[in-house]
């Protein structure tokens, strides 16, 4: 059966402010439920959501808030640790967040009278992104419009500085070999895409094609692309525009299915979901002063914050 490409938002949460950020836990957190995080002007919530195409008992969504902790300051950026557990003794909740005063913050609870958080200074421009290493969660990956990548373990220490040609945007961990990271960095007016493999062991830089990325399952953090030919034949498939979308985010149940969405900030913000075996978009949906874009764990399902809500689409793959 063929997907309506234009749709409504599957299912929304209200929420207490405007979210300018939202990530799923991409780690099996040991329960049922799905973890997720939204951040606000000066708090971040910690919930759990269930879908009914994950159990045929719920109806929709079913959702429940675990904690709200309080930033002070805007919300632009969360990752999670992959240290995160809701089925230890205790319960251990980690993740971390940028935000606009250029500062790393570190947060961890076990959701009962633990609730601590560090807070990492160095960068001297706005963070573009952050990432735990994935195998232990013993260091952190952050990029900044400084032209700096830092690498930072959990007392807050830099153990790793390196500079780079322009601003860093995007960053992650190697999934086999955590003493890697990869870094999308901007260039040539926002349009030539760059990625660099840094080896932090060796301090050896390497350029890297987005081909390679894709197929080695880099897919969440590959944002356009590329080197110029790459470039090319992409935005020709898919009739994208670099100016008409400010993330792009790959699926982490399939290689083949991304989501785009449009710049925040504008009235209307629109959601495109693709899938590389068809030129056009197989679900279109819009949301006012939509922001932030992250996929579910194992369900072909994103989420997208809003003005006081949260909202989720539903796609086939």
């Amino acid at each position: 059966m063929k997907q309506d490409p234009t749709r409504n938002a599957a299912y929304t949460v209200d929420c207490d402010d405007y979210v300018h950020v939202v990530e799923f836990n991409p780690f099996d957190s040991g329960d049922s439920g799905n973890l997720i995080a939204y951040g606000g002007n000066n708090y971040v919530v910690i919930g759990t959501c269930t879908f009914q195409e994950e159990e045929a008992d719920i109806e929709g969504i079913q959702y429940k808030t675990l904690r709200t902790f309080h930033h002070g300051i805007r919300v632009d950026g969360i990752a999670w640790s992959p240290e995160t557990r809701l089925d230890s003794l205790p319960t251990v909740i980690k993740f971390c967040t940028s935000a606009i005063d250029m500062k790393i913050r570190l947060f961890t609870s076990d959701l009962q009278d633990k609730n601590e958080y560090k807070v990492l200074e160095g960068h001297s421009d706005f963070i573009n992104g952050l990432a735990f290493d994935p195998k232990e969660g013993r260091e952190i990956a952050s990029v900044s419009d400084d032209h700096t990548c830092r690498i930072w373990d959990l007392e807050g220490a830099q153990t790793a500085h390196f500079v780079l040609h322009s601003p860093g945007m995007s960053v992650c961990w190697h999934p086999e070999e955590n003493f890697k990271v990869i870094i999308y960095n901007l260039a040539f007016f926002n349009q030539l895409k760059r990625h660099i493999r840094y080896n932090t062991y060796t301090h050896r830089r390497e350029k890297s094609m987005a081909s390679h990325l894709r197929n080695s399952n880099w897919h969440e953090y590959i944002w356009i692309s590329l080197d110029i030919s790459n470039y090319n034949y992409f935005q020709s498939k898919f009739v994208l525009n670099s100016y008409a979308f400010s993330f792009l985010r790959w699926s982490t149940i399939s290689e083949n299915l991304f989501a785009t969405t449009g710049y925040p900030g504008k009235m209307t913000s629109q959601l495109q979901i693709h899938h590389l075996g068809h030129t056009q978009p197989v679900l279109t949906g819009s949301v006012a002063v939509g922001s932030g874009l992250s996929w579910h764990r194992t369900l072909p399902l994103c989420a997208i914050g809003g003005d006081h809500k949260l909202l989720f689409w539903v796609t086939e793959i």
